[in-house]
């Protein structure tokens, strides 16, 4: 699956919603991030659809670990682009105590 290269600007504007509850419990069910995300995965940015495109997740809200946590990132453009679809994941978020973080995700040099 290929993936457009973010600016900088885009890679700013987002945040994670860590697997990690308020009072620092591990979130089960073990895989709630690919749930989300794939429950997440028809909101796109205008061609990003393609014939394929029902494979992969959104590029706005996309699974990930951090430091061996669980996580999601969310991209804020959700927010602009489908204000429902936002409110849905930050109400998860708050709705099962998950811990939401201000915070870029950069990839490594030579990652995509």
């Amino acid at each position: 699956m290929a993936e457009s290269a973010q600016s900088p600007k885009e890679l700013a504007n987002e945040f994670f919603i860590l697997g990690i509850t308020a009072d620092g419990r591990q979130f089960r069910p073990s895989d709630w991030a690919d749930r989300l995300c794939g429950v997440m995965s028809c909101f796109r940015p205008e061609g990003t659809s393609g014939r394929d495109s029902h494979l992969g997740y959104s590029t706005f809200v996309r699974p990930t670990h951090i430091n061996g946590v669980k996580a999601v990132v969310v991209n804020e453009a959700l927010r602009d682009f489908e204000p429902m679809a936002y409110h849905f994941v930050l109400n998860f978020a708050k709705d099962n105590g998950l811990q939401v973080v201000d915070a870029c995700l950069v990839p490594l040099p030579g990652e995509k």
